[in-house]
């Protein structure tokens, strides 16, 4: 009778089970297999025929070419998320205030997050086009441009011009978990901070942000792999150029698969992206651990 309730658990969460192993691990398998089947192929029959070996580790770890997308890839996560927070945290702020056309402005705040990637692609495109955009009509007409600026296809401005729309796409995943972190403070805390003569910064250091600290440790982590894996956004404005300037492991994964029909080499670069990912994790896992345990 003790063990009948267990193995009822068991069997009712065996269909989820199955889906998952099915849906991720399968792939995961099937992915890190690859990863040391060397050659070209899309026939995905047979890529077991190719020679097994590591030869596909050691032309990654060997080529500058990884390296320079690894190192994209950190300049990209580290410009994405951190305007990213800010943003939200600000509009958070601004969110938690009872003031007039909240609620419509709270809906449009949010509006960014359900935009598909390729919309965003297209506006950003139009706004940032060299010829025609209207950032440099701006610019211009402000005095800070003296002719027009191919943003997208300038190496210097790329990765910035990619990674302003995935800010754009970003930040409302942070207003909305920070707004919902700033409602579950008792306003009974901000009251005695007054009674007690907090500034404002005083405030919002000693009674918001604790309060809010677990809540943006999480949403930093999770958009954080997001953004590791972003393809759409940089893949439609610029194709990881200019001269490979935004080019992302997600882009050179692409490339190496779909282009120059590696497989193997697109698998191994795979495993070094999971790799990044699960590096985070681990580092991640005091900070979580000390806030939710």
């Amino acid at each position: 009778m003790i063990g009948r309730p267990r193995w009822m658990g068991y069997a009712l969460l065996a269909p989820a089970l199955a889906a998952v192993g099915f849906l991720i691990l399968y792939p995961l398998y099937l992915v890190l297999a690859l990863s040391f089947r060397q050659g070209k192929t899309l026939n995905v029959l047979r890529l077991s025929e190719l020679p097994f070996g590591l030869g596909n580790y050691r032309t990654i770890f060997a080529s500058d070419a990884t390296w320079h997308s690894v190192f994209v890839t950190v300049v990209y996560l580290v410009g994405t998320i951190a305007p990213a927070f800010l943003i939200g945290l600000g509009a958070a702020l601004l969110l938690n205030r009872a003031f007039p056309g909240r609620r419509w402005l709270r809906s449009f705040i949010l509006l960014p997050w359900a935009v598909p990637g390729v919309i965003v692609s297209i506006v950003f495109l139009w706004l940032l086009d060299g010829s025609f955009g209207v950032v440099n009509a701006l610019l211009r007409q402000a005095g800070w441009l003296a002719t027009d600026l191919a943003w997208f296809a300038n190496e210097d401005t790329a990765l910035a011009s990619v990674i302003v729309p995935t800010v754009w796409k970003a930040y409302p995943f942070f207003t909305l978990t920070l707004l919902a972190a700033l409602q579950s403070i008792p306003s009974s805390l901000y009251e005695a901070a007054v009674v007690d003569g907090a500034t404002r910064w005083q405030s919002f250091r000693y009674v918001t942000w604790p309060g809010i600290r677990a809540s943006a440790a999480l949403a930093a982590i999770l958009n954080t792999l997001w953004a590791l894996r972003e393809f759409d956004i940089i893949y439609l404005t610029t194709g990881g150029g200019p001269d490979r300037a935004t080019e992302t492991l997600a882009v050179r994964i692409y490339q190496e698969a779909f282009a120059f029909f590696r497989m193997g080499t697109a698998s191994a670069l795979g495993v070094l992206t999971m790799g990044m990912a699960i590096l985070l994790v681990l580092m991640s896992i005091r900070i979580i651990r000390r806030e939710y345990f």
